[in-house]
């Protein structure tokens, strides 16, 4: 292997330094709109289908809950069908609704460990994955719930 020139020769940070000038600016603007847009688009959606159940009978609150299940649902068929990450690529943070953001990184989870069966694989990632979502809502919850309760 040929020796490197004294003069070619950089440390670590000067090639960091190097590199941060060279990338180019995010399209920041671009990102927002789409981020807007398709965040817009998910939200649209999951208002559809809650005026689908109100539609077949349920009140505004009855249908809240079906509505969250079905948009969980799409989101988690989504990604078992590999569809979700396109359309992530597509839309940007805009998937990352909350609901939808969670389905698809649980169910990503429950099918990345499949083979290692359901207890030691599906079940355990899957949740570890949901485990601080889970401590951190019961934690929040319970705060909100006290500071109602006490005032």
């Amino acid at each position: 292997m040929a020796a490197v020139p004294e003069e070619l020769k950089i440390t670590a940070e000067e090639y960091r330094e190097l590199a941060r000038k060279e990338k180019p600016p995010p399209p920041l603007l671009f990102n927002a709109l789409t981020a807007f847009f398709s965040g817009g688009a998910v939200c649209l959606l999951g208002q559809v289908i809650q005026n689908g159940y109100i539609a077949f009978g349920f009140s505004p609150e009855e249908a809240a809950n079906p509505t969250v299940v079905t948009v969980i649902f799409i989101a988690s068929l989504l990604t078992g069908l590999g569809l979700f990450d396109h359309l992530a690529n597509l839309t940007g943070a805009g998937t990352a609704v909350p609901v939808t953001g969670f389905a698809n990184s649980l169910t990503a989870a429950a099918l990345e460990f499949k083979k290692e069966g359901l207890v030691l694989g599906i079940g355990s990632k899957m949740f570890s994955q949901a485990g601080s979502v889970i401590l951190f809502g019961v934690v929040t919850a319970f705060v909100v719930g006290l500071i109602s309760a006490l005032f």
